[in-house]
């Protein structure tokens, strides 16, 4: 159920629930410059050593320095600075003992810097909470980027299209 995906100097098998052509958004507020989108979908490997190509499109989004950590759903999430300084000032309005449920968040954070071929490494702690092996889906996810091992996105977006929770939850939100 794998093609071959030849386009944009990319080699590489990809799952069947990746379009061809992605797409990335930068929407920016008129006032605050504040990214208000980041979208779109890669099928990339990473290799042996934990390093994973981000796409040119999602780096200019994410700037010079990515802050890597667990996610939701046994995913990676990816912060800018930007967003990543707003996470944390959201956090300053909760107690102690909320912020405590966040501990392996912040542990396991990890500051990344792409390599001249727009690369970065992976911790290993990181690789296996996600389950990334090899195959792997780059997402963006609103005000983040999401890494994800590419049978578990499949799953996740094949669930989504089928039990109707996405049109439902587009729907609840006025979408």
């Amino acid at each position: 159920m794998y093609t071959q995906l030849t386009e944009w100097g990319i080699v590489g098998v990809v799952p069947p629930f990746v379009g061809s052509k992605p797409t990335v958004s930068r929407k920016t507020g008129h006032e605050t410059g504040e990214v208000t989108g980041v979208t779109g979908q890669y099928a990339h490997n990473i290799d042996a050593k934990g390093r994973l190509f981000i796409p040119a499109k999602l780096r200019e989004e994410l700037g010079a320095t990515f802050h890597v950590t667990v996610g939701q759903d046994h995913c990676l999430s990816v912060y800018s600075d930007e967003s990543w300084n707003a996470f944390m000032d959201r956090l300053k309005e909760l107690s102690y003992s909320q912020i405590k449920a966040l501990r392996p968040v912040f542990a396991n954070a990890a500051d990344c810097e792409p390599d001249g071929q727009g690369r970065i490494l992976i911790p290993a702690t990181l690789r296996q909470y996600a389950g990334l092996e090899k195959e792997v889906v780059v997402i963006g996810s609103f005000d983040r980027v999401e890494i994800w091992n590419a049978r578990r996105w499949a799953e996740m977006e094949n669930e989504a299209f089928a039990s109707g929770a996405l049109e439902a939850a587009m729907e609840s939100m006025g979408l």
